[in-house]
């Protein structure tokens, strides 16, 4: 199924994958209003959609994404105050629409990626990237900070090393965004789609309504002690989730040596 935006496709596969392509190649997939207005628009959408498990994030060209179209910056910082903040609120929902969508996001990262660009592969939760690929926080280059992805970011790579990238703006590669953690697999061109499918199939043969909660899990959890709040709730969680119509199907699969009826070999 393919469904028409401007800056971007949607195509649905039977089996339950969306891919989302950021297609602006001609702009290096920079991001203004109409794509954030898109991508916000296509992942609550993909968020509620039963039959979709897994999304893939893709883009279209050479560049992933060359973050926020500087035109698009430009014309913002001749807004009044109210209207600059307005937009840039929009630019945080879109990251927080990607981020806390109940579906596992894949990023397939075919080029480069830039500034807010980064922060949309912060945002998802497996990154896997060509060899070609580098990455820069170019923010301050500009006489701004990256504002909105911080937290993505932080939580992707931790605070020294997301600090040292913004202060610095350095260009690094595939090989060292897999060694902080910002990429969990880098491979060769031509092996991308093959590393993006093995992702795909191993979470689409796991229950849907768990891979939504164990999203939502890892984001409430942080890194700290392990107090009576944190240890009730996960509790809370795994109590409650035993008890779902999923969980006693996963069980007896296992019991009876046969694939659960929703898992997808």
């Amino acid at each position: 199924m393919h469904t028409p935006y401007t800056t971007l496709t949607l195509d649905m596969e039977a089996r339950g994958l969306a891919r989302v392509t950021l297609s602006r190649p001609d702009s290096m997939n920079a991001f203004d209003e109409t794509m954030i207005e898109e991508l916000t628009h296509v992942f609550a959408h993909l968020a509620t959609d039963a039959a979709i498990r897994v999304i893939v994030l893709a883009a279209a060209g050479r560049t992933f994404c060359a973050g926020a179209d500087l035109r698009w910056m430009e014309r913002q910082s001749q807004n009044g105050p109210a209207e600059n903040l307005a937009d840039a609120q929009r630019l945080a929902r879109m990251m927080q629409t990607i981020y806390a969508c109940p579906k596992p996001v894949i990023a397939r990262v075919q080029g480069s990626a830039y500034g807010g660009g980064v922060g949309l592969l912060c945002a998802c939760d497996i990154v896997v990237a060509s060899v070609q690929a580098r990455f820069v926080i170019s923010e301050a280059k500009f006489g701004i900070v990256p504002a909105v992805i911080s937290p993505y970011l932080t939580n992707a790579v931790g605070k020294r090393h997301a600090s040292r990238l913004a202060l610095t703006a350095e260009l690094f590669d595939a090989a060292f965004a897999e060694k902080i953690g910002f990429v969990h697999e880098v491979v060769e061109a031509d092996g991308l789609d093959g590393a993006v499918e093995r992702f795909v199939g191993l979470m689409l043969a796991n229950g849907p309504l768990a891979l939504g909660e164990v999203k939502r899990l890892f984001q409430y959890l942080a890194v700290g002690p392990i107090d009576e709040t944190v240890r009730e709730h996960t509790a809370h969680t795994i109590a409650r989730l035993r008890a779902t119509d999923e969980a006693k199907e996963g069980f007896a699969a296992f019991l009876d040596k046969r694939p659960a009826k929703w898992s997808i070999q």
